[in-house]
This record gives C-alpha cells, structure tokens and sequence, in this order.
C-alpha cells in the first residue's frame, strides 16, 4: 500500500478542510456557554462542524451533550483510539494575520490550533477516512475522539469516559513525532497572598496587577495600576528594567495614575524558557520601587519565590529524572487588588518517577501564602516493549526511513487518558514548536505526511 500516493490524491481536499476547519475560533467561551453547549458557541461549532462531516462521510459519530463526541469505523469488540481536542489557547496578540484566517504563506497554515490540535485533529479525520475508501478489513473499531476542554480543566475526557468504552491502546496526534512514551505528571496550583493592611501614607500605591489567562502558557502581557507621582528617572529605570529582560514596556499617566504595561513572549508552559514572562518581569521591577506595604509585599513575594527559576528550585521542589528531565514550573496568572491581596496561579510539570506529594508540601510551606487549590494529573509512561509502541515504530520507520527514537515530554496529552496510549506527532523532529505562541503554523508537507503516517498506524493496530 502507497500511503502517501493515496494521501497526494487527495491534497487539496485534505489542505481545504483543514483550512476550513481552523477558520472556527475555538477557544473556550463562559459567556456563551449553556447546557446543550458546555464550553461556549465556538467550541460548540467546531464540535458539531466535524461530527457531521463524519456524518456526511459514512462514519459512526456520536455527540456526548456538547463535552465530547467520537467518529467511529470498522467492526469488532476492540476499540483503538486515537484521541484529538478541538479547543485552543487564546491567541494572544502581535499576529502577523488574523489567527483564525488560516492564511497559507510559504507553504505554511497560520492559525490558532494550525498545530495545536486543529490541523492534526483534520489530518487523523483523512486518515481514517483513507481506509475507509480504500475498504481496508479491519477487526478492531477505531474511534476518533474528539476532546473540547483539553487546553482548561479535561471536563470532556471525565464526562466522555463517563459513558463510553475505554479503547484498549491508542495514539494522540497532539505532540511530537516518533513516538512520545512518557509525560510528566502535572500540577495546576493556585496561591492566595495574604497582604497587610493598606498603608494610606505611601506615596506609591499598587491599585492592581493582572497578567495571565491560562496556567499552562507563559503570560506575554501584564499590567499594573499605580496611584502616586511618577518621576523621569522612574519611567527611566521601568524602560531600562523591561528592555534587560528581553521585554517590551509602556507607562501611560493619567493623572495621578500610571498604567504599567509588559509586553513579553507566550510559550507552552512545558518549556517556560522558550517564552518571556510578562508578569514576573514587571514584579521584579515594581519590587524595586518604594511602594506601598500590601503592593510590596505581593510583588516581594511572587519575585522571591518565583522571579529567574523555572525549575522550582527557590521552593524547594526541583527535581529530574533520565526518562524525562526537570521538573518545570510556570507561574501562569497573577492578580493583584489593592485592600483585597494577590493570587498566584502556577503550572508545574515533574519527571515520570517524582512524586506530588513533596510539590504539595513545599507549595502548603510557603510564606506569606495559602494554597487554596491543587490538581494532581500522574505521570504516564506505558513500556517500550508494548506492542502499540512496537507498531508505531515500524510505521514511522518504513515511511521516514528514519528511526523511531522513544521521547518523553513535560506536555500533557490525551494520551495519558488510555492505560497504553502514546502520543504520536504531529511535530517533526527539527521543526520548532510554536504551539501556544503568536503566529502558530504548521508546514503544509508536514500535515499531509501526517495524514499518511496516521493512515498506516489506524489500519495496522486495527486489522
């Protein structure tokens, strides 16, 4: 069987598709959330929008109330899964294009999703969609499943898995490719800043701080309020501070008010060093400034705890193993209101062998501080030896002719929802991951030998 002859009949009905199916912004909305439509209109859309293209095409779908559905093909008792979200991050600004126009430049989709998981999630779609034109026998019942919570809180795997059966191995096109066999467990945690009484005589007072919108991204912009007078050498020194930390700065006065902003870099909170933070960069600097004692306190505490290390060291939990490195921590949210106190919202990443327990500890012994909230998601990790990873070698390698190598990620794919699921691509080795950042795209080729490789992995565990 010619894989990827079969996938270039096809090309410009897959690169249309994909297109299409990007253009649905997708990012999760409260305000318009209703019960038949859990995470709001957009994702509801994009839900619907592909169920009935399975529809249209001859697959088994199933809508699970809004949270989750499925589009299934062949026969059997076995269920292989292969697992995609629909939903993305915020796109943040400093686009070249609009991030939901799915623009096409230089042989490259920009979009929000274009690689996190909105192209993939389509490419997963054509691949079965392969084998099933091509009537391929198949014994198992392969089964798209289509997540629309996976960038917040993964309500839609707890409510789908509520109902339906767990597929007894399976891949998500949501990573890197050859083969991603180990993830980090995974910690979102947030701080309540218990600040002292406002000091009514100082001359610099923080009214507020805000930066961040998820835990799992490097927030690119912050903002805060003073209230106060604003000397030529302090808007001097907040231009010099913001700029030595590879950040972009702005001071608006109004008044007897001045509005702080950061401008830094967005990243996947598995990395944070490939991003700038915006918050931590303008608490570093107001930490050096004669504010006011409850505004002190709230950036003294966020510097010293978190200001320079992403590795966990100043609380006390870093930590690295050899299947999947150092633990990581990103400081996602932060909030700030004056008479009120703060609230820190961090994301932590630690290796297959750790243990939460300790991060828990440390994070309960924090000065100043109360842990108000803490979710725990294990590690996963599933044995080079199991036959879905044996299988997906063969695949990568006979395509690529190239070796399928065993990586480890601090990312959290839906993978780790089966008890031997893998995450299978899409990212190819060289290529930078933009997820989560400005500008995201994926290379056209590479989404297309995706579809290919998804294509022979579906039938092969499934024959």
């Amino acid at each position: 069987m010619n894989w990827e002859q079969e996938v270039s009949k096809r090309k410009n009905e897959i690169v249309r598709d994909i297109q299409d199916f990007l253009k649905i912004n997708s990012v999760l909305d409260e305000a318009t959330a209703s019960p038949e439509k859990p995470f709001g209109e957009g994702i509801h859309q994009c839900l619907t929008t592909l169920l009935e293209k399975g529809e249209e095409n001859g697959f088994t779908v199933k809508n699970l109330d809004g949270y989750a559905g499925h589009i299934e093909w062949g026969e059997g008792d076995d269920i292989i899964g292969v697992l995609c979200h629909i939903d993305v991050v915020p796109p943040g600004d400093g686009w070249t294009s609009d991030p939901f126009a799915a623009d096409i430049r230089d042989g490259r989709i920009y979009a929000r999703g274009a690689l996190d998981d909105k192209g993939p999630t389509m490419a997963a779609f054509h691949a079965l969609k392969i084998v099933k034109e091509m009537n391929l026998p198949l014994s198992k019942r392969v089964r798209i499943i289509i997540g629309t919570d996976e960038e917040s809180d993964w309500r839609c795997v707890e409510h789908y898995f509520k109902h339906e059966d767990m597929p007894s191995a399976g891949f998500a096109p949501d990573a890197d490719f050859p083969i991603i066999y180990a993830e980090k467990g995974l910690i979102d945690a947030a701080l309540k800043i218990k600040c002292p009484a406002a000091d009514p005589g100082a001359d610099l007072v923080l009214k507020s701080f805000g930066s961040g919108r998820r835990l799992n991204m490097v927030p690119d912009d912050a903002e805060a309020v003073l209230a106060g007078p604003i000397t030529s050498d302090f808007e001097e020194s907040f231009t010099s501070f913001v700029k030595e930390k590879h950040a972009d700065g702005r001071l608006l006065k109004e008044g007897d008010t001045a509005v702080l902003k950061v401008h830094g870099k967005s990243a996947h909170a598995m990395e944070p060093d490939n991003g700038v933070n915006a918050g931590l960069v303008l608490a570093e600097f107001l930490h050096t400034q004669a504010l006011d004692g409850a505004g002190l306190h709230f950036v003294e505490t966020v510097t010293d705890a978190f200001a320079g290390d992403t590795r966990g060291k100043k609380i006390g939990i870093a930590a690295t193993d050899q299947i999947s490195g150092d633990l990581t921590l990103n400081v996602g949210r932060l909030s700030y209101a004056n008479g009120k106190g703060g609230e820190i919202g961090i994301n932590i990443r630690y290796p297959v062998t750790g243990e939460s327990g300790c991060v828990k500890n440390a994070l309960e012994s924090m000065p100043g501080t109360e842990l108000v909230s803490f979710k725990d998601s294990k590690p996963h990790y599933v044995p080079k030896d199991h036959e879905l990873i044996q299988t997906l070698q063969r695949v990568y390698e006979e395509q690529t002719g190239k070796k399928a190598e065993l990586i480890s990620i601090g990312g959290a794919t839906y993978a780790r929802s089966l008890q031997a699921g893998v995450a299978f691509g899409p990212l190819f080795p060289g290529r930078p991951d933009v997820a989560h950042q400005k500008d995201e795209y994926m290379e056209v080729d590479d989404l297309l030998q995706s579809v290919s490789l998804y294509a022979q992995a579906i039938y092969e565990l499934a024959k």
